[in-house]
């Protein structure tokens, strides 16, 4: 390797973009390819990037399967970056394995960050704790040690273990600082505002207040029964049960859980259960079925309970019931929620994100653009979606992942 490819690649390693690009920008060679991809990624121009990283692939010979496979990893941060989450993981994996055989720790270890964090992003906390176990950060160096940091930081937060994720967080903002990479540091520090924002609110008979992560937390391991609106559950410290199915029986629990201790009108339950204006013999007669099949369904944790204009709902083991609800409620909610963190989604990832089929994402993306929430550009298979994060939106409490207690 010559000495302007090294010079390159040094720059590259502490994040000066346009250090790199002075030395190889004229070059067409493999290895000039690769770096000029990378400087690209970095400066944010990701299409130039992904077509550059390409062609270097393409350029290195049989004998450099190493220098092939970091190619493969810079493509997969690449779609990673992109929300891209259609590009094979599979290739990702192959290329790690291959620099695992040939002793190219670092970038293996880089590697496996980027197949951890897609993992993280769609949800699959449990997979990723257990690729996480398989990899000991120690020898790595401090760039390296920082993206797994963030990793451990992000199942951490979305587990809602708070003390976990500071822990991580401050893990990788020393390593941030020895890698003296001012981009690193500014993307651990934007991992870290998730804690001190507010994410959800409180509601209770009583009052209604905004939570941060911490808030939230300490709230579910309280005793209180709550009435998780973020995740359609109905839980206490012991037992937890899923009504996201049953939207119609949600809706009861909620209404039931905003005005304990005190009861909720019939009218009132049916306007919000099955949205009538009015509530007819026919309304009061589904309203019994219903409130039956809740009884039924919460039995362990509450009793719901007839009273002269209404029904309540009293805990059995709780002193409290509240309801934690999301900052910003809506029909889609959780296309928000990806769709907040300032990156250009294309229906297709969001699917895969959401666990949905694609029509139905598609269907809530013209939703939300016919109320100006969100905007695309592009056509085809080439359009995406963005929208600008909003203040305080409460993303990581609506996307997947298990809370305690599931």
């Amino acid at each position: 390797m010559d000495s302007l490819i090294t010079a390159a690649a040094r720059a590259l390693a502490v994040g000066d973009a346009l250090g790199a690009l002075k030395r190889v920008a004229l070059r067409d060679d493999a290895p000039a390819l690769a770096l000029r991809g990378i400087a690209m990624a970095q400066l944010g121009d990701l299409v130039r990037a992904k077509a550059l990283l390409k062609s270097a692939a393409r350029a290195f010979g049989p004998r450099e399967a190493v220098a092939r496979a970091r190619c493969v990893v810079a493509e997969a941060e690449i779609a990673l970056v992109s929300r891209d989450l259609t590009w094979p993981p599979k290739a990702l994996e192959g290329a790690r394995k291959v620099l695992e055989a040939h002793g190219d720790r670092v970038n293996a270890a880089h590697a496996r960050n980027v197949e951890l964090r897609r993992l993280v992003l769609i949800g699959r906390l449990d997979e990723a704790e257990r690729a996480l176990e398989t990899l000991d950060p120690t020898p790595l160096p401090p760039a390296a040690r920082a993206a797994h940091e963030l990793v451990v930081a992000g199942i951490a937060i979305r587990r809602l273990q708070t003390k976990a994720a500071r822990a991580a967080l401050d893990r990788a903002r020393q390593a941030a600082r020895e890698a003296g990479m001012p981009v690193l540091t500014a993307e651990v520090e934007n991992a870290a505002d998730v804690l001190n924002a507010p994410v959800a609110r409180l509601i209770s008979r009583w009052r209604e207040s905004p939570l941060r992560l911490e808030e939230v937390e300490e709230l579910l391991g309280s005793g209180a029964l709550v009435v998780d609106a973020c995740r359609h559950v109905v839980r206490d410290d012991q037992l937890s049960v899923s009504l996201a199915t049953r939207p119609v029986l949600f809706a009861l629990a909620r209404a039931l859980a905003e005005a304990s201790p005190g009861d909720m009108a019939r009218g009132t339950l049916v306007a919000r259960a099955f949205r009538g204006k009015h509530a007819d013999e026919s309304h009061r007669a589904r309203l019994r079925v219903e409130i039956g099949r809740l009884r039924a369904e919460l039995r362990a944790l509450a009793e719901v309970s007839a009273t002269k204009r209404g029904f309540a709902l009293s805990p059995r083991r709780a002193g409290e019931t509240v309801v934690l609800a999301p900052l910003v409620e809506g029909q889609h909610g959780a296309v928000l929620a990806f769709l907040a963190d300032g990156e250009a989604w294309s229906s297709s990832a969001l699917a895969i994100a959401l666990g949905a089929s694609p029509r139905t994402v598609q269907r809530a993306l013209d939703s939300l653009a016919g109320e100006a929430k969100v905007q695309s550009f592009g056509r085809g298979r080439a359009r995406r979606w963005m929208s600008p994060p909003l203040p305080g939106f409460p993303t990581i409490l609506l996307l997947p992942g298990p809370l305690p207690s599931d």
